[in-house]
């Protein structure tokens, strides 16, 4: 199993980066776990990359999934609706923790 720390930025302009130190993971077979502890900066771009490289292990049988998430990105996947891609539950927006859309740019 390996573990790619993702940072504490996925802001657009750390989109391109991220998708470089992902891209070595891509055909491996083992578990790739993305640690998200310390995500404090979202753009929808980044969670793009994110789904992206989800989708391109899943179409190939290989498992990958998220630990730790920080509440910004637990924000952002709820309010892009990308739970279920990133294995975060059903997306369904959960009615004690109201999402804040400022957690998110360009989030529209």
């Amino acid at each position: 199993m390996d573990t790619v720390h993702l940072g504490d930025d996925l802001g657009i302009e750390a989109s391109t980066g991220l998708k470089e130190r992902l891209a070595p993971y891509l055909d491996r077979v083992d578990a790739v776990v993305l640690d998200a502890a310390d995500v404090r900066r979202v753009h929808t771009a980044g969670m793009q990359v994110l789904c992206a490289f989800f989708a391109s292990r899943a179409g190939i049988g290989h498992p990958t999934r998220l630990q730790g998430s920080s509440e910004q990105m637990l924000d952002a996947a709820r309010l892009l609706g990308l739970g279920p891609v990133l294995g975060l539950g059903d997306g369904s927006p959960d009615p004690s923790n109201a999402t804040d859309a400022s957690t998110v740019e360009n989030a529209a």
